[in-house]
């Protein structure tokens, strides 16, 4: 409870009145008179206020969000009495809000509305608290906050939004839509599509000659990508993957990428996995099917990275074991010189049964500097450590390329475009 600001003005008021009626004693009466008003009426205030009723809240707020995206929460707050009051939702904390503080004048027996945007910026769960509303008195002499308890668990998701726009597209579509090169070549696969005639450019073993005699012309047997494979998205949840490039962590990136490939692969008729470790460890064996992507986005949406070391070598042992049936493996990480040796032999141990590919996540701000100019001694220094830098990272890409492993060393904004390329490409060569 606490005193408004027309009371405040006026005690102070009436304290110099109180100076003015010391020197003119005519002035004394009407100054006590003055004071046991002000008094009276606000004693009379602050008894009417304290025995109002809180009013009623409830809050119409998403149950899933997803990161970066403005929603709308309404707020409805009704009372059997007229009041006025400041309404401010305890939201979960570091999310941007848009809308709030706001002043309302209820009517009586009637139900205001208020609106407001959140924008979460963590994913996992989020928790509002309560309501927290301050009453205004009726002479507007006091003002009480109170707390309207009204607790709400929601959880926010990876970034979504773009998987509903690929939905709507077919595969090729979708895939130039993220930014993939797709090569085609007419004809080629694993798995037989259908028979058609002979066109120009095919190649003289997917000639029927059989076919070809009982039709008399030529006949061509059209093949396409082999189905049913398996597909694991592999994410590291170690302290490189804090990296933050722009709003976004390196791992959101790796994460928002993981869902893109993932629903390609799904809608190809692959099965999806995912394999989370490093911070926190996530299962998920592979599935088929569109609902996959379902799954994967509840397995997967409260993962975070902790400042921790990888143990590539314990992450590849625990993933042969789960995972037996031959698949893409697809490692996405942030690749430095000192980790080549155990991630050459984690590789090497998938390997046997695998087909792999090492997704090395690089700062966009290496390549903003190399790419600044240079003024001064400290930006020739800072070039130089930095050329230096992205030297030995290459080195360490091209041991394991030695060692037959394809490698992508992409920025977190060119990874979902170079992850379904290069599946596309896997898929396209038979590799699996």
């Amino acid at each position: 409870m606490r005193p408004s600001v027309p009371l405040i003005v006026a005690l102070v008021l009436w304290a110099l009145a109180g100076i003015a009626a010391s020197l003119w004693p005519v002035a004394i009466l009407p100054w006590q008179g003055f004071g046991a008003l002000l008094l009276t009426l606000s004693i009379v205030d602050l008894a009417v206020l304290v025995r109002r009723p809180t009013p009623s809240v409830t809050r119409l707020a998403p149950e899933a969000w997803s990161i970066g995206i403005a929603r709308d929460v309404e707020l409805r707050i009704g009372g059997s009495r007229a009041q006025r009051l400041d309404v401010h939702d305890l939201h979960p904390p570091h999310w941007t809000m848009e809308g709030l503080p706001r002043r309302l004048r209820l009517a009586p027996d009637t139900v205001a509305h208020v609106a407001y945007t959140l924008r979460p910026t963590l994913r996992g769960e989020a928790r509002f608290a309560g309501v927290q509303l301050r009453l205004l008195s009726p002479l507007g002499l006091w003002r009480q906050q109170r707390e309207v308890e009204l607790p709400q668990r929601v959880r926010v998701f990876p970034n979504f939004a773009p998987l509903t726009r690929l939905a709507l597209l077919g595969t090729d579509q979708a895939s130039r839509l993220v930014g993939a090169h797709i090569k085609r070549r007419r004809g080629e696969g694993t798995d037989f599509h259908q028979m058609r005639e002979y066109r120009i450019g095919d190649s003289l073993r997917q000639i029927d000659w059989k076919a070809s005699s009982r039709a008399r012309k030529l006949i061509s047997r059209e093949y396409q990508d082999e189905k049913n494979q398996q597909l694991v998205v592999v994410l590291d949840t170690g302290r490189r993957m804090l990296a933050q490039d722009d709003a976004l962590a390196h791992f959101d990136h790796a994460l928002d990428a993981a869902l893109v490939v993932s629903y390609l692969a799904l809608r190809q008729g692959d099965a999806v996995g995912l394999f989370a470790t490093g911070g926190d460890t996530r299962w998920m064996a592979p599935q088929r099917g569109m609902g996959a992507i379902d799954t994967l986005l509840r397995v997967s949406y409260d993962l975070q990275p902790q400042p921790v070391a990888t143990d590539y070598l314990a992450a590849a042992t625990e993933l042969s074991l789960r995972q037996r049936r031959r698949g893409l493996l697809m490692l996405v990480t942030n690749l430095g010189d000192e980790d080549i040796e155990d991630v050459l032999a984690a590789v090497r141990m998938l390997q046997r049964r695998h087909l792999v590919i090492v997704a090395s996540l690089r700062e966009r701000a290496l390549d903003d500097v190399l790419d600044a100019p240079v003024h001064d001694h400290a930006d020739a220094v800072r070039a130089g450590a930095t050329a230096r830098y992205l030297a030995q990272r290459k080195a360490a890409h091209d041991a394991l390329r030695n060692h037959r492993v394809m490698v992508l060393d992409v920025t977190g904004a060119e990874l979902p475009a170079a992850l379904v390329e290069r599946y596309l490409a896997v898929k396209r060569d038979g590799l699996l």
